[in-house]
């Protein structure tokens, strides 16, 4: 790589691929149209990124098509994803490393989504602390959104944002770039939408959003407070009336934007707890993986209990840890010990305590309580000795867990059922 010419006509330079591309390897991710995986990338490696480079610094470079791929949305729908091809993906990444700093400054502290030092907890962190001091919630949902961004409208903001024409250029092609569809046709993009799984789109997405939605609404409601996580927002009010306005206001806004709330999905929430007593129909919302609503707390200064309104895992994210596990098959796992299970599903256990354990997560107890019954079912048939007793076999995961309390993540914590 020492031996890459650097004079071209723009500004890549090798070092700059050459970041990207450790990022995009972090990343893992599947081929693109290519077919090539991470694994054939590898292996001609600086065949790849040189061509890359070349390519892209002398301004020659064009995207291929985005991959489609489909995955399962929560509410039982599809989502499509566009994935690029890796080569793509670290064009992209230099791309977006060369200009996010800048986008950083404009961005709003309340907008947390794929932001560097930003995070998933500190969004709930601050719509927790929102609705204690907020009786109304606006629970937004965009209908479509990525697949709806007007490329006109985006481009008028980056070009604000980004005078070099070189890197105008190459967003205006990552926008333009057809779908390769499962049965293998193309499907070109009719002046909007950007892929669901490109290295640049949820930038973009940021950018389009902070001024169709966090820019506006500081300057049209400035009495309201709002967390925006991507395309997920929440918006936190006074009063009803002032929800209602809001909301109203919002629907003008979305379609003069080219974007739809959706009509089922967006709501009002009422923040009941022990003061806020009033009667409402609707008193809970999900947020990023946690639901939040009426719940017993008990007081840290006095130890009484009182009616809070706080978030912890929803039902729909337990049903989805639920599935893992029987996706899993644990029953049937051929380890020859429980230590090979412990093994293969701690760094999974751990992921769950660490995201959904962050606020009241005594209520993982209950996807615990499933994986504990698998484990007494596997016992079951591993050991013959337990095989008709289900007493016996509950007893003896149970002195293992006594004996090595630190076997499972989540049984050190005393998560275990």
């Amino acid at each position: 790589m020492n031996l890459w010419n650097e004079t071209k006509s723009i500004p890549i330079s090798r070092q700059m691929i050459w970041e990207a591309y450790k990022k995009v390897k972090a990343n893992k991710g599947s081929e693109g149209v290519d077919e090539v995986s991470m694994d054939e990338f590898d292996a001609n490696r600086s065949k790849h990124l040189y061509k890359l480079w070349n390519r892209m610094a002398s301004g020659s470079y064009f995207p291929p098509p985005v991959k489609e791929v489909e995955i399962s949305k929560d509410d039982g729908g599809i989502r499509k994803l566009g994935v690029p091809t890796i080569a793509d993906r670290v064009g992209q990444m230099a791309v977006k490393d060369y200009f996010e700093p800048r986008f950083e400054k404009l961005f709003s502290e309340h907008s947390y989504g794929y932001r560097p030092n930003k995070s998933a907890h500190q969004a709930l962190t601050d719509v927790r602390e929102n609705c204690w001091k907020y009786d109304w919630v606006i629970d937004l949902d965009i209908k479509g959104f990525f697949d709806n961004i007007s490329h006109e409208k985006l481009m008028v903001a980056v070009q604000r944002h980004v005078p070099e024409h070189w890197a105008c250029m190459y967003i205006k092609r990552w926008l333009e770039m057809p779908v390769q569809q499962k049965d293998g046709n193309l499907m070109e993009r009719q002046g909007k939408g950007t892929p669901q799984g490109g290295v640049i789109s949820p930038l973009l997405a940021n950018l389009f959003l902070h001024y169709t939605f966090d820019k506006w609404l500081e300057l049209k409601a400035s009495g309201v407070k709002y967390v925006r996580y991507a395309d997920d927002a929440i918006i936190h009010c006074k009063s009803q009336a002032q929800a209602e306005w809001v909301l109203s206001q919002l629907h003008q806004r979305m379609n003069d934007c080219g974007l739809e709330l959706h009509p089922e999905k967006t709501k009002l929430v009422y923040c009941r707890d022990y003061k806020r007593k009033g009667k409402y129909r609707t008193v809970k919302f999900d947020f990023l993986g946690f639901s939040f609503q009426p719940r017993t707390t008990k007081s840290k200064r006095t130890g009484k209990l009182f009616l809070g309104f706080d978030c912890a895992i929803s039902i729909k994210s337990r049903k989805k840890l639920a599935d893992k596990l029987e996706e899993l098959d644990i029953i049937n796992m051929s380890f020859k010990s429980i230590v090979g299970i412990a093994q293969k599903l701690n760094p999974l256990i751990r992921g769950w305590i660490n995201y959904y354990g962050k606020f009241r997560g005594h209520e993982l107890s209950k996807v615990f309580y499933l994986l504990w019954c698998r484990l007494v079912r596997w016992a079951r048939k591993r050991y013959k000795r337990y095989r008709y007793s289900l007493n016996k076999a509950y007893a003896w995961l149970d002195r293992v867990r006594k004996q090595y309390p630190y076997l499972f993540y989540h049984w050190q914590l005393r998560y275990s059922h």
